[in-house]
Order: structure tokens, then C-alpha cells, then sequence
């Protein structure tokens, strides 16, 4: 099951905020644009399936006030969440959610227009499914307490297939967007098959693993650290986990405790560690954070692989250059505010000035030759003044891009070139490029 298409009202700076999914996400923007707001949106829609709003907002040391958002007076947060299944069937869930009551007052499910599950004006149904319809097979008034999705309450038995496996997504999605250095040195008792929002419960959590997953966790690090033997967890006598590492040099091998590892390894140790467990969505804040640049491309290659769908934050052109161009254009998502404050979205390649430059530059080497404070302006004007020149160029001219100048073609670039390769081809295309990209930019 994949997330396609997410739809959010009133949910902090997201107002009428729409945004399309891939498999590998990157959000880009300037600081304070909604980048971590929309993180924290896909962990509060995780929750919903979860129960315990009170709980989450605790950790996270919220208010159920500060859900909404300032620039509107509504109460509820509306979304629209629009999957595909692995049978290819279109899954939709709507739901509206009452931050006074922690719940979802209205929410409904539906398979192929087919209803699967509706809550309106306290009452709900699940609806059996059928070859060609479905059937209601449990229905009543809520007389029970409950906070986030009634999902949360209703037990498995009584859910149908469809209901399972929606579920069982959002319970494995796995929220990293607040990973501390502090937070992963810390000891932990249990983790119960979650690192923490932090990272807090990384000991206890690798002593969880099994042998076959601490291997592969070592094999996939011991690749760019080379020194690294093993990493041990030990068990205190209270039931605290304590976390070290074992590095070999030459024939002595030295034991760290994690309070004295580098902030790069323990980061890379709790996102590989996340990566070998079951997961269907990951989420994971400037993944840069602490990690050498040799050690990015390793990093981005294995959340670009991951089963999982990911959706990342970064503000580095050079995990960018590390992309394919395919997977930068479905993935590259530029986050901005609009007028008002809004959160919106917007592909960064379905900007055309930005897909002209992706012919001849690397996708980070783009990042890098973009205002982002101008970039809205561009494509706020770009969708007005296309309507007028629409209208008042001939047709024969409107098929040259650069219509009201002297026709000129962009230098173009072998496709599915190599980072490397990328930046050998523009060294050469340095010069033919520029006049092009001039006129781009104006």
C-alpha cells in the first residue's frame, strides 16, 4: 500500500495544503516554510490508528490548541489521504478531527467508491466486503470513549482484510524527524519495537533485534566504516540497556560507550537499524545532520531502495546531486508560504524553469542556482501570464519556449548519467549554457 495524494485543512500552516507522493519524497524550502509541519502531520495521522492522542501530544509537548492552525477560526482538521494497493485498487480515507475531543467526529473509508467504514453524527458502520458490494456487518451508536480514528478501538477480529492491512500501515510508519545525539546515547529499559522520537530507546531497542538483523545492520555500516567489529548491548541489573560500540585498529580492538560515540555513527545506527525492521512509511528530518558528505550518497541510495515509502527533509544541493533525475522529478517536493502564511506544494521539476535546468545541470547543482524567495513569485506568475500569452501569441509561436526572443536551444546532456558523469558533462557545457540559462532566469 502506497500513499498517493494527501489533502490537509487547518492542520498548523497547512491550509488547503495539497501535496502528490512518490516512493522516495524529498521536501526542500527555506526555513519556516512547513517542512517539519508536514512531518508531524503524517506522524499525527499515524496516531489516529493508534489511540492515545493525550499521550502523543505529551511527548511531543504539545497542546491540543496548537494543532490548528492561526490563520483560520475552524476547529477541526480535515484531510483526504488517497492510497493504491498493492492490487492496485484506489483506497480513500477522509476524516475530519475535533481537537476539543481528540477524535475523529466523521471519518470514512472507501475501496473503489465501495464503503468500507463510516463514522457521521455519532454513529458508525463497517461494511463487509463483497465481490460486487458491500454489506454492513457491524453498526451502532458510539457509546464508548475513544481518541484518534475508531479504528483504534475496534478489535482486529472484527475488521476485515482491507481494514487490517490499512491499519497495520500506519502502525508501521516510523517517525525520526526528531533524532537528538543526546537522545541516542541514552540507556533505555524497553523499546517495544520503537526507537523513540528522539531516538531514545536505541539501546534497548538493538538488544530487541534478532542475530540475523544486528548482522545485516553491521555488514551494511562496516561498508563505509570499515573499522567498525561489532556493537554490543549490555543488560544492567535494574533492566537497562547500555549501548557500545567495537572498533578494531590494526590487532587491538577499543570499546566505546555511546556516550562517547560520534554523532554521524550513532545516527547511521539508528536509521539502519530502523530500515531492517517492518516499516511502510519513514520519516526523517535533515538527514545531513551529523553525517560526513562521502557518507550521504551510501545513506540516500538506501532510502531511495527501501521498500518503504520516505519522506525526507534537507537543505544540501549534495544530497540532491545524489539523485536520479527520474527520482528527483517525482520526488523533489518545494514547500512554500503563500500570502497568508499558508503552507503549499508544489513538485520542484513541474516548475518548467526547473525542468529547462534539469537538461543541463544536476538536480543539487539546480537547488543551488535557484532563489528559493523568488521561486514563488515565478510560479505565481507563471500560472497567470501563461493564460494571457496563451492568448495572445499565435499558435505557431507558442511551441518555442522562448517565444518573444531569438529561438536558441539548451545544451542537452545524455540521460541517466551519473552524479559523476553529470558533472563531467556540464564542465564541458559550461560555456554553451550560460546564454540559455540567462534568459531561464529571466
Amino acid at each position: 500500500m502506497k500513499i498517493q495524494h494527501i489533502s490537509v485543512d487547518n492542520f498548523k500552516s497547512l491550509v488547503g495544503f495539497e501535496m502528490p507522493l512518490g516512493h522516495f519524497n524529498c521536501l526542500i524550502g527555506l526555513n519556516g516554510a512547513g517542512k517539519s509541519t508536514l512531518l508531524q502531520f503524517f506522524d499525527f495521522l499515524s496516531q489516529q490508528v493508534k489511540g492515545q492522542m493525550d499521550n502523543w501530544l505529551t511527548k511531543r509537548q504539545w497542546k491540543a490548541t496548537e494543532l490548528n492552525s492561526k490563520l483560520t477560526n475552524r476547529l477541526n482538521i480535515e484531510f483526504t489521504i488517497d492510497f493504491e494497493t498493492e492490487s492496485n485498487q484506489k483506497l480513500q480515507w477522509t476524516a475530519s478531527f475535533n481537537r476539543r475531543e481528540l477524535r475523529c467526529t466523521k471519518e470514512k473509508l472507501t475501496l473503489q467508491d465501495k464503503t468500507l467504514l463510516k463514522v457521521e453524527d455519532g454513529q458508525y458502520q463497517l461494511y463487509k466486503e463483497e465481490h460486487t458490494h458491500t454489506q454492513a456487518h457491524l453498526q451502532g451508536t458510539i457509546a464508548f470513549e475513544y481518541q484518534g480514528s475508531i479504528l483504534s478501538q475496534i478489535k482486529e477480529e472484527q475488521l476485515t482484510d482491507k481494514l487490517k492491512q490499512f491499519k497495520s500501515f500506519w502502525q508501521n510508519l516510523h517517525a525520526l524527524d526528531l533524532l537528538s545525539p543526546t537522545l541516542l546515547r541514552q540507556s533505555a529499559r524497553d523499546a517495544q519495537g520503537m526507537l523513540g522520537l528522539g531516538g531514545e530507546k536505541l539501546a534497548a531497542f538493538l538488544y530487541e533485534l534478532p542475530p540475523t538483523q544486528t548482522q545485516a545492520i553491521i555488514a551494511e555500516l562496516k561498508a563505509n566504516y570499515p573499522q567498525l567489529q561489532a556493537y554490543e548491548v549490555s543488560n544492567k541489573k535494574p533492566g537497562w540497556k547500555r549501548l557500545s560500540i567495537t572498533e578494531q585498529f590494526q590487532n587491538k580492538a577499543i570499546a566505546t560507550e555511546a556516550r562517547h560515540v560520534n554523532d554521524g555513527l550513532l545516527r547511521m545506527l539508528a536509521i539502519f537499524a530502523q530500515l531492517t525492521t517492518k516499516q511502510s512509511f519513514l520519516l526523517l528530518d535533515e538527514i545531513e545532520n551529523g553525517i560526513n558528505p562521502e557518507l550521504i550518497e551510501f545513506l540516500v541510495d538506501q532510502l531511495v531502495q527501501t521498500q518503504a515509502q520516505t519522506l525526507v527533509t534537507t537543505h544540501s544541493p549534495v544530497i540532491l546531486n545524489y539523485l536520479e533525475d527520474e527520482v528527483a522529478k517525482l520526488g523533489l517536493i518545494y514547500l512554500y508560504k503563500n500570502e497568508m502564511g499558508a503552507t503549499q506544494a508544489i513538485r520542484l521539476f513541474d516548475i518548467p524553469s526547473m525542468a529547462e535546468k534539469l537538461t543541463v545541470m544536476a538536480p543539487g547543482e539546480v537547488y543551488q542556482d535557484t532563489h528559493l524567495r523568488e521561486l514563488y513569485q515565478e510560479y505565481k506568475l507563471s500560472k497567470t501570464s501563461r493564460k494571457q500569452l496563451n492568448e495572445a501569441v499565435p499558435k505557431w509561436r507558442r511551441r518555442n519556449r522562448f517565444w518573444s526572443t531569438k529561438p536558441r536551444a539548451l545544451p542537452t546532456r545524455p540521460a541517466n548519467l551519473t552524479c559523476q558523469a553529470k558533472i563531467r558533462s556540464l564542465d564541458t557545457l559550461r560555456a554553451s549554457r550560460l546564454p540559455a540559462l540567462q534568459c531561464i532566469r529571466k
